[in-house]
């Protein structure tokens, strides 16, 4: 399928000029009521941890508006920039997307968060810092001094046993498999082969960790306390929790081999 020509005009533009070690991959789907906030706020923190730096949001067309407020922070905020798409096709194909961007772009780190505050932005200094040591670092709600707040027992009882459930079947040592707060270098997302990563959801969180150890990189996870969404509806359904369920033993029985290294703290 062809870009459209919004979207090729904005990568190319990306890619010629506006480049920075660092960049923060945001995807959005009807958003309006606080990607303008999560941006500013992801910036400031940003700053404190980096001199150069830059901010992608990914736009599924949003029909609320998103995309425009996107397009108005980019205007004003020179460090942002806004990859329009033409439909909403998966979290997976979304960063997918932002990050063949941001490596345009001259991206040695790449940062992945939701745009709800559910990944809280003051992290984003420290687990910055965690990297040094490692290759992929991971909020994790499930080390010491992680949590979750606002979930009642059946979300948080899903979420635990399907972290378990991958870390069981998979036979790793990383305690939250579907998390998608992320540091990650330019070196992991160029060995794993993204391209091949047909996966979206918790599916898709799960995989990228998953190769990314058995191709032997140092994974690291440093404790985050996730919040429910402040803004918006919850993208999470039946048909995300399902595809993530049968993707496990799939990868298990894949051939990706490496060493596996895990670090928390």
């Amino acid at each position: 399928m062809s870009m459209p020509r919004r979207e090729v005009s904005r990568l190319v533009r990306v890619s010629a000029c506006m480049t920075a070690p660092v960049w923060l991959v945001i995807p959005t789907f009807n958003e309006a009521d606080g990607i303008d906030r999560l941006v500013r706020t992801a910036h400031a923190e940003l700053r404190r941890a980096t001199s150069r730096h830059r901010i992608l949001i990914v736009d599924d067309a949003s029909p609320d508006g998103t995309g425009d407020i996107a397009d108005r922070l980019g205007a004003e905020m020179e460090e942002v920039d806004v990859l329009h798409r033409p439909g909403k096709a998966g979290l997976g194909q979304a960063y997918r997307a932002g990050f063949a961007v941001a490596l345009s772009g001259g991206a040695e780190v790449i940062v992945q968060m939701d745009a709800d505050f559910s990944h809280d932005p003051a992290y984003l200094p420290g687990m910055l810092r965690a990297l040094d040591g490692a290759d992929l670092v991971l909020g994790s709600r499930y080390v010491p001094g992680g949590g979750v707040t606002d979930w009642g027992p059946a979300r948080r009882g899903l979420s635990r046993g399907g972290c378990l459930y991958a870390r069981l079947v998979l036979r790793v040592p990383v305690r939250d498999m579907t998390g998608g707060f992320k540091v990650i270098r330019r070196e992991v997302l160029e060995t794993i082969d993204l391209s091949t990563v047909g996966s979206q959801g918790y599916g898709f969180q799960i995989e990228t960790t998953y190769r990314a150890l058995r191709t032997g990189f140092r994974v690291r996870e440093v404790p985050i306390v996730f919040s429910d969404r402040r803004e918006g509806s919850s993208k999470m359904s039946a048909h995300i929790a399902l595809e993530a369920m049968r993707l496990v033993p799939r990868l298990r029985r894949s051939r990706h081999r490496g060493s596996r290294t895990v670090s928390r703290g």
